[in-house]
Formats: structure tokens, C-alpha cells, sequence
């Protein structure tokens, strides 16, 4: 007997934060590094677009650096500076504009996992140095000025190139998110300390890539609680800690979040139901995206249960989140939506970690 999905995929058009989109499915942010030199190629554009063709409502670019030295080692990790990275970026723009798609640039800093290469050193909030890791550099209030201007620089570069939205990376144990965990953040001024105290820089670079990308479009906040490196650690412990968080991404110009948790059917809570995302939109009152092991097989859309394709939409209908992120899957299946919505399950391959290799 064929397996069927079951339960009706939406792909009808919503709007999110103001933003129109053609359906609530979107590609999360996945590193791809397939831009020498840091400048997007014709190839990248290619990659976008390609997914952004198959019913897609929102692209989210991999993690793009920043214009300071210490914000990444790898070359072909894509930046977001002017010259010819932002011609790059305008070309992928133009290409997933061309395929019906919207598309936004994810803003990052790697924090304490920059490589020690060229003479740079890691920065981070307090110097922590991490099991395996090497020394870091703990940021003075000049050091703090200069990212801010990096993330203004940033943000103005993915406005020229006419993305649709930005989304500041505050998650997975980079820098942002460094300064929201207890365990790397030790500082006694104003960015340590309380929940809010934590939360004050990233909020200052949430109000600094709103300064530089505009008043008119999104800006989303990535967060999460687990690290990459630790998939036990939290930001808050309880709903109130986790809202003053949220609140001050709101309060310095946040459009949107994204809340990032590994399983996205897991309560973020214990005793309560509402996922990571559902928090935030509780929380803040701001539309969120929920994301985490979404249809990484077929039995996702086949089965039942909290964990399958019935939980998600049901979860999705009753609005607990808006937007539903796509990671892995869109790997090796970049019409997955299409796919998927029209019951096509046989034109759906399972995830595979070799799916991470291939760039298509």
C-alpha cells in the first residue's frame, strides 16, 4: 500500500511581520560556504532560488559575516560588506526575486568560534575559555562600539542589496548568544549580570541593524537555548527570565523571532506545552518562526503524533507559532514544499548527512 500524507500541507499566502509571503514554509539558515573570498557567486544565487521556486514563502541566507576582522576565519564563508560582496548579494537577491521567493540575509558573528588565524583573536563577552577552545579576547566598551558600527555597516549593505529582511544571529552559542548565557558571560557592568543586563548588547546591535536597514522591514532575532556545543545549556530558565530576553530584542526594533530548539515538538518548559516559539509569541506579542527536525524523512508526513507533519499543522492552525522552518531536508530536496503539499512522497528522499556535501 502507498503511503499518502496525512494531513493537508498550507501553502496558501500569509503575512509575516508585514512582509507577504507565498506560504509559511521557509529555509532556515544552513552554512554552506560556497563563496571564495566571501563573495556570493552565481552558483549561490542558483542555490536560492532554486528552493525559493518551490513554494517557499521565505529564504533565510546562511550565517553572513560582518565587516570586522574578528567576526570569522573561514574564506568562503559569505560577508555582508560593500564592493563586491554586495554586488554578489544583489545578484542572489535578484535571482530569488526573479523566482517568486522573498529572502533575508542572517547577520553574524562567530564569537569564541573564530579560528585563531591571520593574528586575530577571539572575541567574547568575558574571556571564558571553553574546554578545547583557545584563549580568548574579553570585549572592552571600545570593542563594543566598534561591532555595533560593524552590524550598522552590515545591515545598510543588505538594505542596498534589497533584501526583503535581515535576521540578527542571537543563537547557538556565537557571540550574541554569549552574551545571553550565564556561562560565558561573567561581566559585572551594564552587558552582565541579570537576565536584561545580559540581554543589553544584543538588543543594541537588534537597534543598530535597525538603524542601518530601515524602519520599513523585518528584522528577525535568531535565539535558542541550546549551544552547539552544549545542547543542555538555556538562557533562561523560566518563562519570565526568557521574557525580559525577548522583551528587549521588541523594545530595540525586533520585527520577528526565530526561535531555534533542536525537536521542535518538545515543550520548552517543563510542565507547560508551548515549543520555544510559542513562548516568544506569547511572550512578546511578535509573530514567530518555530524551527527544529522538521521533515527530516518521509514518515514525518505519513505519520501521527506531536512529531509529525499532523502536529506541526495543528500546532501551526491553532497559531502557537507562524512561520515554519525547513533545514536539512531542503538539502537534497529543494522542491520539498511542492513535493510534500502535492503528495509526491515518492519524489522525496529522506535526509542523509551526504545531502551536507552536495551543493545543487
Amino acid at each position: 500500500m502507498t503511503a499518502c500524507l496525512s494531513v493537508h500541507l498550507p501553502v496558501e499566502p500569509v503575512t509575516f511581520a508585514g512582509l507577504p509571503l507565498a506560504s509559511p514554509f521557509v529555509m532556515a539558515p544552513m552554512t554552506r560556504a560556497q563563496s571564495p573570498g566571501g563573495v556570493p557567486t552565481e552558483a549561490v544565487a542558483a542555490y536560492y532560488a532554486r528552493r525559493a521556486a518551490h513554494g517557499l514563502g521565505l529564504v533565510i541566507t546562511e550565517g553572513v559575516l560582518v565587516g570586522h576582522p574578528t567576526a570569522g576565519h573561514e574564506d568562503a564563508v559569505p560577508r555582508m560588506t560593500p564592493g563586491a560582496a554586495e554586488d554578489g548579494w544583489r545578484r542572489v537577491v535578484d535571482a530569488v526575486h526573479g523566482a517568486g521567493g522573498r529572502i533575508a540575509a542572517q547577520l553574524w558573528h562567530l564569537g569564541s568560534l573564530r579560528e585563531p588565524v591571520d593574528g586575530v583573536t577571539a572575541w567574547t563577552p568575558s574571556g571564558v575559555r571553553e574546554p578545547g577552545r583557545p584563549a580568548t579576547h574579553a570585549m572592552t566598551a571600545r570593542d563594543v562600539d566598534e561591532l555595533l558600527a560593524a552590524y550598522v555597516g552590515a545591515a545598510r549593505v543588505a538594505a542596498r542589496a534589497g533584501f526583503d529582511a535581515v535576521e540578527v544571529h542571537a543563537a547557538h552559542g556565537y557571540l550574541l548568544d554569549e552574551f545571553l548565557w550565564p556561562y560565558t558571560n561573567r561581566r559585572t557592568d551594564a552587558f552582565g549580570g541579570s537576565p536584561a543586563r545580559r540581554a543589553a548588547f544584543p538588543a543594541e546591535v537588534v537597534r543598530a541593524v535597525r538603524a542601518g536597514f530601515g524602519p520599513d522591514r523585518p528584522v528577525i532575532v535568531r535565539f535558542s537555548q541550546f549551544k552547539e556545543r552544549a545542547f543542555e545549556a538555556r538562557i533562561a530558565e523560566t518563562p519570565a527570565e526568557l521574557g525580559v530576553v525577548l522583551d528587549a530584542f521588541a523594545q530595540a526594533g525586533a520585527s520577528a523571532l526565530h526561535a531555534s530548539q533542536r525537536r521542535f515538538w518538545e515543550p520548552a518548559f517543563p510542565g507547560a506545552g508551548l515549543n520555544l516559539a510559542g513562548w516568544a509569541k506569547r511572550l512578546t506579542g511578535l509573530p514567530a518562526i518555530t524551527v527544529g527536525s522538521v521533515g527530516l524523512t518521509r514518515d514525518f508526513l505519513t505519520g501521527a503524533g506531536p512529531g509529525s507533519v499532523t502536529g506541526l499543522v495543528e500546532r501551526l492552525a491553532a497559531g502557537e507559532f507562524d512561520l515554519v522552518a525547513l533545514g536539512r531536508i531542503l538539502l537534497g530536496n529543494p522542491a520539498w514544499v511542492t513535493h510534500a503539499a502535492a503528495g509526491r512522497l515518492d519524489a522525496i528522499a529522506d535526509y542523509r548527512k551526504a545531502h551536507e556535501d552536495v551543493y545543487f
